[in-house]
């Protein structure tokens, strides 16, 4: 017969591990299919209409998913403004100038308010359209899990510090990103992400100017917008020279190549544990497909809001009064 210390032992680890999952465990993807069943169909005509307006945006809404998600998880704070009485995210570094999209999220919003009021959160809108807009450019599709509840809280210091800057070294991003319950291979393919959009010339200047693993015909183009004392930080250039509104895998062919942007998208093909994964991408683009629709799932599981936690946002811009 066990022991009571054995049985004790496990039921402190069953109820330990029931703790860890619950969250994850009321995230379903048909958590609105009674109460508002023509939600998918709203955000992903938004988007599409967004998208084919300025390819760009499906990046732009792409990023406010990652950088919500990584503070304080994927609740919708880094939607809200700042008042007076109120610090949000909007105004952290990694977020200043350069966060952008919210007009797109106000605008789904809305629709979805008029077809089910009060129902839909501002942070599961956002996940469906991040999913929506990397479809439109060509990107995989994945299952988005729904419930999640919206922060009535933000934190301007978690922002600055939890988020990756364009400068952070390989060992940084993996450490980071495990600290999100990511693994180096989910990094690797959520880096893909950079197969499409725009980045301002302040985050890659020090990349093209000082790093000796560039391209130097890629540096040299790249310094035509970017001057290295001073002006034109919001300049900008495409994340991937290739196909900037084509989700594909040459991401990681420009890697191979020394033609990363940022600093921290050429750390993932330099010397390191992440160089064969890399060449792997560049080569099967199925493969970083299936891997990135993956890890965007695992990401968008992270610590969400639940239940009776925070709230239904009806302005994704404020808490409610």
């Amino acid at each position: 017969m066990a022991s009571i210390s054995h049985i004790t032992s496990f039921l402190a680890l069953s109820l330990l591990l029931l703790l860890v999952f619950s969250a994850d465990a009321q995230l379903s993807s048909n958590f609105y299919a009674a109460t508002c069943p023509n939600l998918q169909s709203i955000v992903r005509s938004a988007m599409a209409k967004a998208v084919k307006k300025e390819p760009r945006m499906a990046a732009s809404i792409l990023r406010l998913f990652f950088h919500d998600c990584f503070v304080n998880g994927c609740d919708g704070s880094i939607l809200l403004d700042d008042t007076p009485t109120f610090t949000g995210e909007k105004n952290a570094f990694p977020n200043q100038n350069s966060a952008r999209g919210f007009e797109v999220i106000d605008a789904i919003k809305s629709s979805v308010e008029a077809s089910c009021k009060a129902t839909v959160s501002c942070a599961d809108i956002l996940a469906l359209a991040s999913r929506d807009g990397v479809v439109k450019l060509g990107g995989p599709k994945w299952t988005v899990a729904l419930g999640r509840r919206d922060a009535t809280t933000a934190s301007q210091s978690s922002a600055n510090s939890d988020l990756p800057g364009p400068s952070s070294s390989l060992s940084t991003l993996i450490s980071m990103f495990a600290g999100k319950g990511l693994t180096a291979r989910d990094m690797t393919a959520l880096s893909g992400a950079h197969t499409i959009g725009q980045t301002q010339c302040q985050f890659f200047r020090s990349r093209i100017y000082n790093d000796d693993n560039v391209n130097p015909s890629f540096a040299t183009l790249r310094q035509g917008n970017c001057p290295q004392t001073s002006g034109g930080d919001s300049n900008l250039a495409p994340l991937d020279v290739q196909s900037p509104n084509k989700f594909g895998a040459e991401y990681y062919q420009n890697l191979l190549g020394s033609r990363g942007l940022l600093h921290s998208d050429q750390e993932l093909f330099n010397n390191g544990t992440q160089d064969a994964l890399v060449r792997q991408y560049s080569q099967n683009r199925n493969l970083f497909f299936s891997d990135f629709a993956a890890a965007m799932a695992k990401m968008g599981a992270i610590t969400p809001l639940t239940g009776s936690n925070g709230e239904i946002r009806l302005n994704c811009r404020k808490v409610n009064s």
